[in-house]
Formats: C-alpha cells, sequence, structure tokens
C-alpha cells in the first residue's frame, strides 16, 4: 500500500496557485468568483482566509483542494499540478494527501466515533486492524479517547467537530482543508476547537487552511488573508497570536514557537 501522507519540508512551499480565475455561469450570465488569484502557503502553516459574504473564500477552498474546476491557472500541492490530473488522479491525491472539517461535520450518523475516523484509511486500502490502531490514537489526541463506542447524536456539538478533525488528520494529510469549522458551536466550544487547532499546527507542524467569518478565530492563525471580490486584498503573516483560552474566558497572547516537526 502506497503512504497516505505526502512529506514536505516545514517552511517550503506546499500548496501553490498560480493565476486562478472561476466563473460561474448562469445562462448568459458571467459571475467571476476568483479573479487573476496567486496564494503560497508553506507546509507548517495555519492560514485564515476571511473576507464578507460572496468575496470567494468558500470558492477559494474548494478550487485549491481540487474539489471544484478552474477556469484558469495551475495549482500545486505537495508538488503535483491538480487540474493536470484525470477525475480519478485528483479525487486519489484528495484522499491521500488533504483532509477537510466541515461546518456540518458530515459524520456518518450511524458510525461510531472510531468508525467515522478509521473510515478515511479504509479508503485507501489501509488492513483494517491498523486503520482502527491509528484512529484510536487520533481520537485520544483530541480528547475523546472515552468516546469512540459513541454515535454522533450522542456527542456534543464541540465533541464531534473534534471527531471530524480526528477524522482529517487520521491519514497525516499534507494539508487540511477546514470550511467554518466553528461556525455551529457557541464562543466556548469554538474557543476549544481553535486551541485544539492550533496546537496541532504549532506542535505537529500540520498545514491547515481554514475559511471563517470570526475575526477572534482569524486572529489565532500565523496568517490572515482577506478577500474582496474574489481577489487577495491583504495578506498578513503574524508572529504573535491572539489565542483563545481553552477554558472559555479571556485570552492570552503567545509568542509562537517554530514547529517542532521535520
Amino acid at each position: 500500500m502506497r503512504s497516505a501522507h505526502t512529506t514536505v519540508q516545514t517552511g517550503q512551499p506546499l500548496l501553490v496557485a498560480d493565476h486562478v480565475s472561476k466563473i460561474y455561469r448562469s445562462g448568459d450570465v458571467e459571475v467571476p468568483a476568483l479573479v487573476d488569484l496567486d496564494l503560497t502557503v508553506d507546509a507548517g502553516e495555519l492560514v485564515a482566509v476571511m473576507g464578507p459574504s460572496g468575496s470567494g473564500k468558500t470558492t477559494l477552498l474548494n478550487c485549491l483542494s481540487g474539489l471544484d474546476d478552474i477556469d484558469a491557472g495551475h495549482v500545486r500541492v505537495a508538488g503535483r499540478d491538480l487540474f493536470a490530473m484525470s477525475d480519478a488522479d485528483r479525487t486519489e491525491h484528495r484522499a491521500r494527501s488533504m483532509g477537510f472539517v466541515f461546518q456540518s461535520f458530515n459524520l456518518i450518523p450511524v458510525f461510531s466515533a472510531v468508525e467515522n475516523v478509521e473510515l478515511p484509511l479504509l479508503l485507501v486500502g489501509t488492513p483494517a486492524k491498523q486503520a482502527r490502531v491509528a484512529a484510536v490514537e487520533m481520537l485520544d489526541q483530541v480528547g475523546l479517547a472515552h468516546r469512540e463506542d459513541h454515535l454522533p447524536n450522542q456527542m456534543s456539538g464541540g465533541e464531534q467537530q473534534r471527531v471530524t478533525i480526528a477524522r482529517a488528520l487520521v491519514a497525516k494529510p499534507a494539508i487540511v482543508w477546514a470550511d467554518e469549522p466553528t461556525g455551529n458551536l457557541d464562543t466556548a466550544m469554538a474557543e476549544q476547537i481553535m486551541v485544539l487547532l492550533r496546537q496541532l499546527n504549532v506542535e505537529h507542524g500540520q498545514t491547515i487552511v481554514l475559511v471563517t467569518h470570526d475575526p477572534q478565530i482569524g486572529a489565532a492563525a500565523g496568517r490572515l488573508v482577506l478577500m474582496r471580490d474574489g481577489r487577495l486584498q491583504k495578506d498578513e503573516r503574524r508572529d504573535h497570536l491572539t489565542v483563545p483560552a481553552s477554558n472559555g474566558g479571556g485570552r492570552a497572547v503567545y509568542q509562537v514557537p517554530p514547529p517542532r516537526f521535520h
């Protein structure tokens, strides 16, 4: 079995989007969603994408991950041009090199937490015993080892999102895409999820690109990209981050160390 993990040295370009454009069409009407967009994301970054409704945030995520087609440009992830691949190869590349976290969790309701988490590994041919061990270990990393046999409807929203994050990370993807990962959670739960994502980024070097409308979540990222009308309006890296406190109260400023990941 081929590894599901694509290794890229921390600090090296992992994602390169070059002059990417996307147009939505309805009859004779054309609506530009992305306009000649350039973006590079290095391995080990946590990037927050923000902007007003309709600015192209989710379209950006969908196009850069290969979930949606583009009309012009190139997107390379871990050195491979997504849109030079066949549909089948692109789907396999996503399965092996990318993880996804969505606002609506998208857990399979009749599967337990551990069954939901092991599913991506089973889909790429990992032996069942190996997949189960990896899924249990991943649930432990997100603080849910005691809930591995619970169904989604037996867990809180915050716990379900942790399961979703564990599922996104279990195959050790090169990059994780998160679309409004705290959008369905209350403030305290949202803070806990952001603390977890930041911990996974800093301590394990996991590359994460997340879309959010919450400026407090954006402040917890090492890099903030602002979009407007399908264009990048601002691209800002920060050394000091405002990180939500895990107990839901207050916020503290951290000097983020280099990722301990090789």
